[in-house]
């Protein structure tokens, strides 16, 4: 070994290790913040408009002392502020702060959609019993933005049973949004069981069969969302053919 990298390694061995914190690393810093593991859960549903603490509490299912008192944590970093909600109840509203925050989001999401399902060997049955509507609000993360660059449409999802209701799924050249409610000019309508649709847009029942079934009914043109969404549970095995349906 050379004289210099010998002088090196030795100087490199003697030298102090420093505390965590007095290292400056942006990434660990930024966790020092960020690194809950709600945090960012509770922004993320924030982003899409005020919620009640209920709200929160039915979205992501955190416990409510912990709720609480991360919503404290957020509100004393100025991510997150309260604005008036009806009656004496206030609602709790992401910041100019915390909105900054949707591209790291939308990364994690967009992370573990194309890499660690797939890589991890995730098991996508353990969601069979998930809420209709944490599908439908998940669905912006899930969307093939090559195929979804140039489309313009709405589908509409009128969803039957418990956690039914309305949305319109709207694909605006390579964006997604979803909106509780009638679509005014659905392109594509869907009317299904919440448990037999929640199985089809994750991949876990067959569209086509489910279809023959009389289980699912698609009104409208021949656009199917499963052209422009990942379905979860084909990532580890055809993420790039599906079948649509």
């Amino acid at each position: 070994m050379p004289r210099e990298n010998s002088t090196s390694l030795e100087a490199t061995r003697s030298a102090a290790i420093p505390r965590p914190g007095e290292v400056f690393d942006p990434v660990a810093r930024a966790l020092d913040w960020l690194g809950d593991k709600w945090s960012l859960v509770i922004v993320r549903h924030l982003l899409a408009g005020p919620q009640g603490f209920q709200q929160l509490r039915q979205r992501t299912g955190i416990a409510p002392r912990v709720l609480s008192g991360r919503l404290k944590q957020l509100t004393d970093a100025g991510f997150v502020e309260t604005v008036e909600g009806e009656g004496a109840r206030p609602r709790y509203a992401a910041t100019a702060n915390g909105r900054d925050l949707e591209p790291i989001i939308a990364a994690v999401a967009r992370w573990y959609v194309h890499h660690a399902i797939a890589e991890l060997g995730l098991d996508m049955r353990r969601f069979d019993e998930t809420s209709p509507i944490s599908i439908l609000e998940s669905l912006p993360f899930l969307l093939r933005e090559e195929r979804a660059a140039d489309a313009q449409l709405t589908f509409e999802i009128r969803l039957e049973g418990d956690g039914g209701g309305v949305w319109a799924v709207t694909i605006d050249r390579g964006s997604c949004r979803v909106e509780a409610g009638f679509a005014a000019n659905a392109d594509v309508r869907y009317t299904a069981d919440a448990r037999i649709w929640c199985g089809v847009a994750l991949g876990l029942v067959d569209a086509r069969d489910a279809t023959k079934r009389g289980l699912l009914t698609k009104e409208g043109g021949r656009e199917a969302m499963d052209h422009y969404f990942h379905q979860v549970a084909h990532l580890g095995r055809d993420a790039l053919t599906p079948e649509d349906g």
